[in-house]
């Protein structure tokens, strides 16, 4: 400060030598020369700073094996922190540069101040991305909504900076505005009411382990299903399996229902459950003939061998009975042998898990026939696998229902009354 004013005394001095001028005069004549000075050293004060201190720093971080510094460096923190000098070089020079002129004084420290305030906020902002860049990557963290939590950070950093550039501006203190907004509570909570009901859901699904990032859900009434890709305070990104995007709000995830598959993912197994529908005027019972063809059917033999005594030593007791009759003997049937054929070729099927459910059963006939249902799981989740797996078990079982004399149900086409009709002219 002595030296600035000593610089502004010896120029107050050399002008009125130079010009012939009186004082007052002197004043008026000195201040842009002043003024162009004071905005040079701040220009050049900012540039040196950002060349020597800036990107010393920035070689040395480059050289570390850390990759918090980095990203440090490619946030531009330091970059935006060294904005802090030339509005100290305006704050600390004005009251010399500008003596005499106690307004002007006054609104360049306000505004200079503010400007401090604002550049301080934005790099305090900007180093909580780097946090945000750094906890989601870390494996500690990569499944919380950390983003969530940095962005309330952000709006209350946000908020403080606020206030006190309101409080500089307007010359008053923090706590004045603090008390405005206390009376201002209901309106506050109608423009944040998605931040905060998004801040309470974030809270809720990191608590209860509800979503993750990378978790594939599926949520109908927003038409979502697919990857989740990222988690913030308002919404939630989700890709679907068509490239698409969809975006949900966050607190939807604790108002509305959806299907998180991780605990598919997390089992090792990918459930299969799907039918074929046989038409029941196919069914017919076998013979002893039957029996003996379909004994060369490696998944059957053992089957049939146990069954045919199990059902021989009943159907024995039953002629033996005198109020036996035909109606009350067991016969195998196709549908029943099939069953057993397809619940067999799964249980040797080398993608099926064999230690989870494995299961061929018959649901309830309807209209369109009996529909036998496979369920089981593939040890396979990828979804392109996964399907290649179903297609080969159902090509399989399809094309060898012929086999045991079963008809598979198909909706009659065009051609086959094209056909039934000229059956009927012949």
């Amino acid at each position: 400060m002595m030296l600035l004013n000593i610089s502004a005394e010896w120029l107050h001095q050399w002008v009125i030598d130079t010009f012939k001028v009186d004082g007052g005069t002197a004043i008026y004549i000195k201040l842009p020369i002043m003024v162009i000075g004071m905005l040079l050293l701040s220009y050049l004060a900012w540039k040196i700073t950002t060349k020597i201190v800036v990107g010393t720093v920035h070689k040395l971080f480059l050289k570390t094996k850390t990759t918090w510094d980095d990203l440090l460096i490619e946030r531009k923190v330091f970059d935006k922190l060294v904005a802090i000098v030339p509005f100290s070089i305006i704050d600390f020079g004005s009251p010399v540069i500008f003596k005499g002129f106690p307004t002007i004084v006054q609104y360049l420290t306000i505004f200079s101040d503010a400007a401090i305030v604002a550049v301080i906020i934005w790099s305090i902002v900007a180093t909580l991305s780097v946090l945000d860049d750094v906890l989601s990557d870390s494996p500690l963290f990569k499944d919380k909504p950390i983003t969530s939590y940095v962005q309330v950070l952000k709006i209350i950093v946000y908020f403080i900076g606020a206030i006190l550039i309101l409080s500089i501006l307007m010359g008053k203190s923090p706590f004045y505005f603090l008390g405005a907004m206390g009376a201002m509570t209901a309106v506050l909570l109608l423009v944040f009411k998605d931040t905060i009901l998004g801040l309470v859901a974030s809270i809720q699904m990191s608590v209860y382990d509800m979503i993750r990032v990378g978790d594939w859900i599926s949520m109908p009434k927003y038409e979502a299903d697919g990857d989740v890709i990222s988690i913030n305070l308002n919404t939630v990104k989700v890709q679907n399996w068509d490239k698409t995007i969809t975006t949900i709000p966050t607190h939807a995830f604790i108002t509305d229902s959806f299907k998180n598959w991780r605990g598919m993912e997390d089992s090792g197994g990918r459930r299969i459950k799907r039918a074929i529908n046989i038409k029941m005027s196919s069914f017919k019972f076998f013979t002893k003939e039957d029996a003996s063809h379909y004994k060369e059917y490696r998944l059957l033999k053992d089957y049939l061998n146990q069954k045919e005594q199990e059902i021989e030593e009943h159907n024995q007791k039953v002629m033996n009975d005198e109020s036996g009759a035909d109606l009350n003997i067991r016969r195998l049937t196709n549908i029943g042998v099939f069953r057993v054929y397809a619940e067999n070729y799964i249980k040797t099927n080398t993608n099926i898990r064999q230690d989870m459910t494995v299961m061929v059963r018959q649901m309830e006939p309807t209209s369109k026939g009996l529909p036998l249902e496979i369920y089981c799981f593939s040890a396979v989740q990828d979804w392109l696998p996964f399907e290649s797996i179903i297609a080969d078990i159902f090509d399989h079982l399809i094309t060898i229902a012929p086999e045991f004399h079963l008809e598979i149900f198909e909706e009659p086409s065009g051609g086959d009354f094209n056909r039934f009709s000229n059956q009927i002219k012949d």
